[in-house]
């Protein structure tokens, strides 16, 4: 079977890591590139859920008050800031 080329654009260090990862699995980036092609062949689509993350309620509370000007700082540090949004 015939093979073509193709380029695609990564940040170097995800490639490093993602490299590092085939390769503890035994293979390279080509071959974990080919059974991802192949999954979304098989299952007619991308073989993973992709979603936006949905913030929680805590969130959404947190957003709301900061939006109300209920919370205010400054704060000496991320404990501090969660105290007063669990509050």
């Amino acid at each position: 079977m015939a093979k073509e080329n193709m380029t695609i654009r990564i940040e170097p260090e995800l490639k490093e890591q993602a490299s590092e990862l085939f390769k503890s699995l035994g293979m390279d980036l080509s071959t974990a590139t080919n059974i991802f092609y192949r999954q979304c062949l098989r299952t007619h689509g991308i073989p993973f859920e992709i979603k936006l993350d949905e913030p929680n309620e805590k969130t959404y509370a947190a957003l709301e008050a900061s939006e109300n000007c209920e919370v205010s700082g400054p704060f000496e540090s991320v404990d501090e800031l969660m105290e007063v949004l669990d509050a």
